[in-house]
């Protein structure tokens, strides 16, 4: 006999009730969008009769998680950026320079005097006086060499060192090129995600590509062009002591320091040694303020490690300039008028209160590590994303129609049930796409129509079973049950099999392949979900009730 447990049916409409109600505001897209905008600028502090009324415009006590849309819905820019790990190796040198110096410093009596000489940017050369204390400067200078922390570099250095007469060779080995360039990238990744987070934007794809390059993708933004003014500017921050200071972009620079000009004054230009005191990476904090004249400024916060080096610093060079430089430009060349021990202090210059904020967000999201180079740009209108947006919806209403009249005019009354069933799985499939915060893209939509020629497919092979049950002369009930139940098998291995490649899809994809695979298999899930619980049910519920001799199948 057709029976099912009072809690089996509350369950089964619970589940279509949760999923019917995570998919309603999709709905009403831009009145929820709007809602949500307001409310979390509500919650940033900006309290206004205007933001109420736009919170207002949802009820609070419904569900208002949306699906996001894609660059290719909602238009956007998209980057292709390569990064340039090679600039890397030159800065660890640089901060290596003044480690080599004061080791070869304690052992002068064996080595003699020592002075760098011109190199390539990924080595340093020192020359001693006494060669024949060679082997004592290359045992110290060894001893400066540091395990490389990564399973492709087991049991090797960061350096190698070798002698060329008299001269120090060190340079960075190949296994510490290899693990410096994925580092690399991953901090270059991280911190293009933590700028772009920091202006707000929407759902935005940034992920790795190949060994040096980062795919960007934001939905919403204006164009190509203002997403590189938000990721593309490296914000190298570092305080460097002041050799000099000229007018002449030419003046004649020693051996590790560098000439670079100042942003307020215009025509001065600093000769800085070429390796900081602090650098940006050992901030932790950054935030706009204002000085005691009340212009514009940035404070900062080093962590610990960088707090006790600029305190020395201080100490020892009360009445020198120090020089804050950002991206190879002096923001300012202050002149230390004392200790500074607590780690933290203020950035002055002339910065109106944008360019505060903004220098305060880079400096907090960190300094990319190399420089970018874009190789591939373009911008979505949003135009064009609604135009995709239409074509979906046309694709969706034509399959939809499609299988529902085909439904109908095949199986009549459990036909209908089958169409029911096909209504409440869409609305599954956008109820979870909310509830996980998925991206719809148009390959998104595809998986989605496809879907929906995919989901009667279960009903087919039930009903097709129920008619062959009906010939063998048992009754309606007997052979609805034996129906579902020898249609369960076939059902479940066709969908686990799809429901695999859907997996797949997912795991070695990337970007519009990710969206085709996510709408696939929550597609799945659904579907098979509506034909073997929700559409047995209704027929059940319909059996009881009207206790027919016979059915047409």
């Amino acid at each position: 006999m057709l029976q099912i447990d009072t809690w089996k049916r509350v369950l089964v409409w619970l589940v279509c009730v949760v999923g019917l109600l995570l998919a309603l505001p999709n709905a009403f897209y831009t009145r929820v969008e709007q809602s949500n905008d307001a409310r979390a600028a509500i919650e940033l502090g900006n309290d206004t009769p205007e933001m109420q009324a736009q919170a207002a415009q949802w009820p609070s006590w419904l569900p208002s998680s949306l699906v996001n849309l894609g660059l290719d819905l909602r238009g956007g820019a998209h980057l292709l950026a390569e990064v340039q790990v090679s600039d890397v190796y030159e800065t660890r040198m640089e901060a290596m320079w003044p480690e080599i110096r004061n080791a070869l410093r304690d052992v002068r009596s064996e080595v003699g005097t020592i002075r760098r000489q011109p190199s390539e940017p990924d080595e340093i050369r020192v020359r001693i006086s006494r060669p024949e204390g060679m082997p004592r400067a290359l045992e110290v200078v060894r001893g400066l060499a540091r395990p490389i922390q990564s399973l492709t570099g087991a049991g090797a250095t960061d350096i190698e060192v070798r002698a060329e007469g008299d001269t120090i060779v060190v340079q960075l080995s190949e296994a510490e090129k290899l693990a410096s360039d994925d580092r690399t990238v991953r901090q270059a990744l991280e911190i293009v995600r933590r700028r772009i987070d920091e202006v707000g934007t929407r759902e935005p794809t940034i992920q790795r590509q190949g060994t040096d390059r980062i795919l960007i993708q934001v939905p919403g933004i204006g164009s190509a062009s203002e997403l590189k003014e938000i990721i593309g500017t490296t914000a190298q921050l570092t305080f460097n002591p002041v050799v000099s200071r000229g007018t002449d972009p030419d003046a004649p620079a020693g051996i590790g320091e560098k000439v670079v000009p100042s942003i307020d004054e215009n025509g001065v230009y600093y000769t800085i040694e070429a390796a900081p005191v602090v650098t940006g990476e050992e901030l932790v904090d950054a935030q706009p303020s204002f000085d005691q004249n009340g212009r514009p400024a940035v404070s900062f916060r080093f962590n610990t490690t960088g707090a006790r080096k600029f305190g020395d610093y201080t100490r020892d060079n009360i009445g020198a300039p120090f020089a804050i430089v950002l991206d190879d430009e002096v923001i300012s060349a202050p002149v230390i008028q004392s200790h500074i021990p607590g780690g933290s202090g203020i950035i002055t210059g002339n910065f109106t209160v944008e360019e505060s904020t903004n220098l305060a967000v880079l400096l907090r999201a960190g300094a990319l590590p190399a420089g970018l180079e874009f190789l591939e740009e373009r911008t979505i209108g949003p135009e064009l994303g609604q135009d995709s947006i239409e074509a979906g919806k046309v694709a969706t209403i034509v399959a939809f129609a499609a299988v529902l009249v085909f439904m109908a005019l095949s199986y009549g009354l459990f036909g209908i049930f089958a169409n029911i069933a096909l209504l409440i799985n869409v609305g599954l499939i956008f109820g979870l796409l909310s509830l996980i915060g998925a991206t719809l893209t148009l390959p998104g939509i595809a998986g989605i129509v496809l879907t929906v020629g995919m989901a009667v497919d279960a009903n087919v092979l039930i009903f097709e079973r129920i008619r062959e049950e009906l010939k063998s002369a048992k009754g309606p009930a007997r052979a609805i049950e034996l129906g579902y139940e020898k249609a369960l098998s076939a059902i479940l291995d066709a969908n686990v099999t799809t429901f695999i490649t859907a997996v797949i899809l997912f795991a070695m994809g990337s970007g519009p392949v990710r969206g085709f695979a996510i709408t696939l298999g929550l597609g799945i899930l659904t579907s098979v979900f509506t034909a073997i619980f929700v559409t047995r049910l209704m027929v059940v519920m319909w059996f009881e009730r009207r206790r027919p001799k016979t059915i047409e199948v």
